[in-house]
C-alpha cells in the first residue's frame, strides 16, 4: 500500500449525499491532513455552474461536469448518484483503472452482473447500505436465522424519505438475504414483498419485506423474528444521513490499492 492521500473524486457534488461526502471528506482531512486529497467534484453534463471550484466546510475542490476528464488511475470514486450515471461512472472508471465505491441501490440482476463483470478488472465496492451498524447488523442478522431457524417468522420493515425512488429498499434487501443466507434459502422462493386481500395463513419460511415512505426520514430499519411466546427485534435508525457519508469514506480509504475484486463492507470491517 502507497503512504500517498488517497485521491477522492466525489459524484453528485451538489446533491444530499454528494455534499455530505465532502463534508466528511473536509473532516478527515483536517483530522489526518495526509490521509485523502480530493482531486475533484463532479455533477452530470451541464449542470449549472460545474466550473471553477466548489467549497463545502471549508474544503475548497475542482468542480466540472466533465468525469472522464479528471478520473486518473488509482483515484477512487464515490458514488452516491443513479442507476444510469453510476453504470456510466463504472465504464469510465473500468476504462481507467480507478476504484468504484458504488452506493447507489435498486439495480437489476442484469446490472448487478455488469458490476460483477467490472470488478473483474477493477476494485469495487457494492454494499446496500454504507452504515458501519446497519453492517454489522447483516451478520448478526444472518447468525440469529441460522440459529433460530424457520420456526421464527420474519418480517422486514423498513421505513425512508418520500423521495426514494426504490422500493423496498436495498437494505431491506440486505437483511432479507441474511435471512435466507441464515435458513439456506433462495430468498426468491420466500420472499412476500407486502401482503393485501384473503392471503391465508402465513406459511413456515416465509420472509416478509415491507416499506413505509414519509417525510423526511433517513433510515429505520426493522427485523422481526416471532416465535411462539417470545420476539426478537433488531433495529437500526439512521438519525441522518452523514452516517452514509462516513462509510463511504471509509470504503474509499479501504479500497486505495486493492486487487480488482467486488468488495463489500463486511470487507471493510472484516466481518
Amino acid at each position: 500500500m502507497s503512504n500517498q492521500p488517497t485521491e477522492i473524486i466525489v459524484l453528485g457534488a451538489k446533491g444530499r449525499m454528494g455534499q455530505m461526502v465532502l463534508s466528511a471528506c473536509a473532516k478527515a482531512m483536517r483530522e489526518k491532513p495526509d490521509s485523502l486529497k480530493v482531486i475533484a467534484a463532479v455533477e452530470y453534463k451541464g449542470f449549472p455552474g460545474a466550473s471553477g471550484t466548489l467549497t463545502v466546510d471549508g474544503l475548497e475542490v475542482p468542480f466540472t461536469d466533465d468525469l472522464e476528464s479528471v478520473v486518473k488511475a488509482g483515484s477512487v470514486l464515490i458514488d452516491f448518484t443513479t442507476l444510469d450515471s453510476s453504470l456510466q461512472a463504472l465504464e469510465i472508471a473500468e476504462r481507467k483503472g480507478a476504484a468504484h465505491v458504488l452506493c447507489t441501490t435498486g439495480f437489476t440482476p442484469e446490472q448487478k452482473a455488469r458490476i460483477g463483470a467490472a470488478a473483474q478488472k477493477i476494485p469495487v465496492l457494492f454494499s446496500p447500505n454504507m452504515s458501519i451498524g446497519v453492517n454489522v447488523l447483516f451478520k448478526a442478522t444472518e447468525a440469529i436465522a441460522r440459529a433460530l431457524g424457520p420456526d421464527f417468522d420474519v418480517e422486514i420493515i423498513e421505513a425512508h424519505h418520500n423521495q426514494k425512488k426504490d422500493s423496498p429498499s436495498g437494505t431491506a434487501l440486505g437483511f432479507a438475504e441474511a435471512v435466507a443466507r441464515g435458513h439456506a434459502v433462495k430468498l426468491e422462493d420466500k420472499a412476500v414483498y407486502g401482503r393485501e386481500g384473503m392471503v391465508g395463513a402465513r406459511p413456515r419460511g416465509e420472509i416478509g419485506i415491507h416499506a413505509v415512505r414519509g417525510g423526511d426520514i433517513a433510515g429505520d430499519h426493522t427485523v422481526l423474528f416471532a416465535g411462539d411466546g417470545e420476539r426478537i427485534e433488531i433495529r437500526h435508525v439512521a438519525h441522518g444521513r452523514q452516517v452514509f457519508a462516513q462509510g463511504a469514506l471509509r470504503a474509499a480509504l479501504f479500497l486505495k490499492g486493492r486487487n480488482p475484486g467486488l468488495y463489500t463492507m463486511a470487507d471493510v470491517l472484516s466481518l
